[in-house]
């Protein structure tokens, strides 16, 4: 262990987190993934300071966590929008109007496309971040976006403002278009599947 490491205070339930994930895989390393997850669901972004409480209950550098944080775009090393908005680009969104629709986020939140659309931008007030995103695997429904983890789609522009006021003043993002509502496919239409979120 570091020596930086060895003085970094580790709040329990961060340490009871990381060690129970750490025991799901043989070697604990394995865990960097899950645990800087948790880390940055708590802090918005992987903070310098999780980082090293991380590393201390890992037993490893902090730079080997910085790393791993650095090569995935899904986890972010400054402090972005409080909400996260991914756009889909990949083909199947960007031939049913998703640069139109990244352009209708960016107006709504006040941020450049260009930015947006090259690693992600977040707005003046903090509230919101939006980013283009290679592919979200969700072809069925484009042009579609994440918004806080929850596909939504498809999208038209106008819904841009409207998921962008809802995320400022804390309301339920469009439920009428959350894919948690759609039913399986093939399957009788039912609730939701509660293991979507919805």
């Amino acid at each position: 262990m570091s020596e930086a490491a060895a003085r970094t205070k580790v709040p329990g339930d961060l340490r009871a987190a990381v060690e129970q994930l750490m025991s799901r895989y043989p070697r604990h390393r394995s865990a960097s993934i899950p645990a800087l997850h948790w880390i940055q669901k708590r802090d918005g972004w992987c903070t310098p300071e999780g980082i090293r409480q991380v590393a201390e209950v890992m037993d490893v550098e902090p730079a080997y966590l910085e790393s791993v944080a650095s090569f995935y775009d899904l986890f972010k090393l400054e402090p972005v929008g409080e909400n996260r908005v991914l756009v889909c680009t990949n083909i199947s969104c960007w031939m049913r109007g998703a640069d139109d629709l990244l352009g209708a986020f960016c107006d709504a939140a006040g941020l450049d496309p260009a930015e947006a659309g090259h690693g992600g931008a977040s707005s003046a007030d903090g509230k919101v971040f939006v980013s283009g995103f290679e592919c979200l695997g969700a072809c069925d429904i484009a042009p579609m976006a994440s918004v806080n983890a929850r596909y939504f789609g498809p999208l038209e522009n106008g819904d841009a403002a409207t998921i962008v006021a809802s995320l400022r003043a804390g309301a339920d993002v469009m439920p009428e278009k959350a894919i948690a509502i759609r039913g399986a496919a093939g399957g009788p239409d039912g609730p939701p599947d509660p293991r979507l979120g919805g």
